[in-house]
């Protein structure tokens, strides 16, 4: 069963300007039931790297996030290192999309934002 949380529950945030910017991407790909799939894998410079792309197919164990009409979903694996990262939109063209991560849990980060240690 997919856990579903709401914007108000502990775990992401998605700032206004992120919702929107989703929403545009969403669009621009004409995909109207695709939703942000959130996560990380090993690599990059210090040890995770931060994945954000669209996603049609949810795990049984996936959480999932709405903002405003926007489904963000992470994998359980992925959740435990992101629990409280709030996700912006800054237009920096480094961070993949303009997107950019903001995690408590980072411990060191690298230099262009895409990857972290815990």
């Amino acid at each position: 069963m997919t856990t579903m949380e709401t914007a108000t529950t502990p775990g992401i945030t998605l700032t206004a300007e992120a919702v929107e910017q989703a929403k545009r991407w969403i669009a621009r790909e004409k995909k109207p039931h695709a939703f942000l799939r959130m996560g990380l894998m090993g690599g990059g410079c210090s040890g995770f790297a931060y994945v954000l792309k669209l996603d049609t197919e949810r795990a049984p164990t996936d959480h999932v996030f709405e903002f405003d009409g926007v489904e963000v979903v992470i994998d359980r694996r992925s959740m435990r290192y992101l629990a409280g990262t709030v996700l912006e939109y800054t237009g920096d063209l480094m961070m993949p999309g303009g997107f950019e991560f903001r995690n408590p849990n980072a411990t060191r980060g690298c230099g262009c934002g895409l990857s972290f240690s815990v």
